[in-house]
């Protein structure tokens, strides 16, 4: 099972990656704008309706990555003080209460409205060049199924730790600046105490 729910790790984290490019695709494509723009008095046709998509798919396309590497926002300052079992069982109500149904909600929503899309052949309406937008918006059932899938790997999760009392494993490749100062914190508070109970154990033996 262990390596079911790495594998859709890996999945959410390789398409992550390969769309985190459309970071680099939305900055060229702005700073194109801006210089035809400023500089020789030409903005383009296209530079708005290229950046809102580049940013709309980065933005959607992560969702699943963020979801596997527990990075999505929670309120934090009381969730990490909480035992794993308490937390693993917060995860699944809210699972099952919120998450679940409001994806399955976006994907059957997100279908229709790429296929009103898709059958007009629709068409931006924000630029003179008009690029067709049904493309972009399929990416919305994709993105939902994405989460969902990904969504039952972080239910199974939550269940292993209701079982074993702490969290398996999951892929990670960076580390927030908040969990390495906890960490340091933890590390630094388990030296001192040790160091105490060792000049505790001296000062007994000295009398």
């Amino acid at each position: 099972m262990q390596a079911v729910l790495l594998g859709i790790d890996r999945l959410s984290s390789a398409i992550g990656k390969l769309f985190a490019w459309c970071v680099v695709l939305l900055t060229l494509v702005v700073a194109y704008e801006v210089l035809a723009r400023k500089l020789f008095r030409a903005p383009t046709t296209w530079g708005y309706d290229a950046a809102y998509m580049l940013y709309g798919t980065l933005f959607m396309m992560a969702g699943a990555y963020a979801l596997s590497r527990n990075g999505h926002v929670r309120g934090d300052f009381l969730y990490r003080n909480w035992r794993p079992r308490i937390q693993a069982g917060v995860d699944l109500v809210l699972y099952f209460l919120f998450f679940f149904p409001g994806i399955i909600a976006f994907i059957y929503s997100g279908w229709d409205f790429f296929h009103a899309s898709f059958l007009q052949n629709e068409r931006s309406m924000f630029s003179p060049v008009g690029p067709v937008i049904w493309p972009f918006k399929g990416l919305i059932p994709v993105v939902g199924v994405l989460l969902l899938v990904q969504g039952f790997a972080e239910v199974v999760r939550a269940i292993r730790c209701l079982s074993a009392g702490e969290w398996p494993a999951r892929l990670s490749d960076v580390q927030e600046m908040d969990q390495l100062i906890l960490q340091q914190a933890e590390e630094d508070r388990e030296r001192a105490l040790a160091t105490r109970q060792e000049e505790a154990g001296l000062g007994r033996g000295d009398i």
